[in-house]
């Protein structure tokens, strides 16, 4: 629970329940376009979908996903998966999401937090990874504010045009 600008944030385990609050979370941020790998019109994904993929994450003990709600809305998620590969399983990247409207309010790094709490907790869990747009200052500084360190760069990785093409930089932390 966290409260800032007089706003109460509650954080929480994802559930099924949250399948069309989640999805619509994920269309919103693919669709403004600007640091996702995806683009709209390949993102389409249905409720059942969503629902299927939500209980597969629940049934991995590697695996979470954490959303936060304002009143009781789901206004932003965080997923953190994980291979079964034995010599990888201790290991996992995560992906993060916040309505726009609700961005700039500290929600990210509670989210990020509270992953890394979970992960903290976990047995099997000893890293956790990310990959993130060089275009991303913001993104990239809430990451290294919270202990992350990059580990690699992947060269012109996405290209958003004929002549522009950005990097995917890795960043770590152990837990």
């Amino acid at each position: 629970m966290m409260k800032k600008n007089n706003i109460q944030v509650s954080l929480r385990t994802g559930d099924l329940d949250d399948a069309e609050a989640v999805l619509e979370i994920q269309r919103e941020v693919v669709s403004e376009n600007e640091f996702m790998i995806s683009v709209s019109e390949e993102f389409e994904e249905t409720t059942e979908q969503q629902r299927s993929w939500i209980q597969k994450i629940l049934e991995n003990k590697r695996e979470t996903i954490i959303v936060a709600e304002i009143k009781g809305k789901v206004i932003g998620l965080i997923v953190f998966r994980s291979k079964n590969n034995k010599r990888i399983a201790h290991t996992g990247y995560f992906t993060t999401m916040v309505k726009k409207d609700y961005r700039d309010m500290g929600i990210g790094k509670l989210l990020i937090k509270e992953l890394l709490n979970w992960a903290e907790q976990n047995p099997f869990i000893e890293k956790v990874s990310l990959g993130v747009l060089s275009t991303n200052q913001r993104a990239i500084a809430l990451y290294k504010s919270v202990g992350f360190v990059e580990e690699g760069r992947k060269i012109k990785e996405v290209k958003f045009s004929d002549d522009l093409y950005v990097d995917d930089i890795l960043m770590y932390k152990l837990v």
